[in-house]
């Protein structure tokens, strides 16, 4: 029992001080890649995935990989949500981490599903962390810096409230802005079949030096201790909203090349 109390004094601290449990896109940021990456399956590919997932949307899989963070069981895959390198080196020049990130994580996904003696449990398994973690790549601090927890330690204002960096492109602007996962995928940009293709060039690694780069943009927006409100919003949510459709459509590119 003093364990339990012990946690719930622990969550309402966090909640009053402004800090989030959340590391990543948070749940409406996942379900609309997951949304927006439905729209460009194949038919044979979502009759696949249909099967795999015994009729539920990419959508509602897509906070699985969160959702299981607070089973034990599940603890090895904790730094697989994330990937940390300098970022005047490419991925690969330093020595990666001894627990996997990323980058691995996707790569072992990619190789479950194309195999055929997996079975169809692993492949369930796979297939929605799969798309978490494609979700987590075009989330920019997730190849933030590592000394900073991508951007987690450093606090900042958000409107009233106490927040930091990452949180604040986690959540806070997708939250503030108030729509439903099923609006924001409705109202994404409406892409030529040429921008489309251009979206889906590239290798996993061009897609991490990608949100590197943007990274290092989203650490020149704000010091610490700054008051982020509606200018931040304004300059920043339309970043938000491109990497939510890109990370959709690369996904599904993934997913065709998978089981198409």
């Amino acid at each position: 029992m003093k364990l339990k109390y012990l946690w719930l004094l622990t969550l309402l601290i966090f909640t009053i001080s402004g800090y989030s449990l959340e590391y990543d896109w948070g749940k409406t940021g996942h379900r609309v890649t997951g949304e927006i990456a439905e729209t460009y399956l194949t038919k044979k590919t979502k009759r696949t995935i249909g099967k795999l997932l015994k009729g539920k949307g990419l959508a509602l899989i897509s906070n699985f990989a969160d959702d299981i963070k607070s089973d034990e069981q599940y603890k090895k895959y904790g730094s697989w949500h994330y990937v940390n390198f300098s970022f005047d080196k490419k991925y690969g020049e330093e020595k990666p981490s001894k627990y996997g990130d990323l980058i691995k994580g996707i790569e072992k996904c990619i190789v479950v599903l194309k195999d055929k003696e997996s079975s169809v449990k692993d492949k369930e398994f796979f297939l929605k962390m799969l798309v978490h973690f494609i979700g987590d790549l075009h989330q920019p601090l997730h190849v933030g810096r590592g000394e900073d927890k991508g951007g987690n330690d450093i606090q900042v204002r958000w409107f009233k409230d106490g927040s930091n960096l990452h949180r604040v492109w986690d959540s806070e602007m997708i939250n503030h802005y108030g729509m439903s996962y099923t609006e924001m995928s409705m109202n994404a940009d409406v892409l030529s079949k040429s921008q489309i293709k251009t979206i889906q060039e590239g290798t996993i690694l061009d897609w991490v030096q990608e949100s590197q780069q943007l990274a290092k943009e989203v650490y020149k927006s704000a010091d610490i201790g700054e008051k982020l409100g509606y200018n931040y919003m304004y300059i920043y949510f339309p970043v938000v909203r491109k990497q939510l459709q890109t990370g959709g459509i690369r996904l599904a590119k993934i997913l065709n090349e998978i089981f198409g």
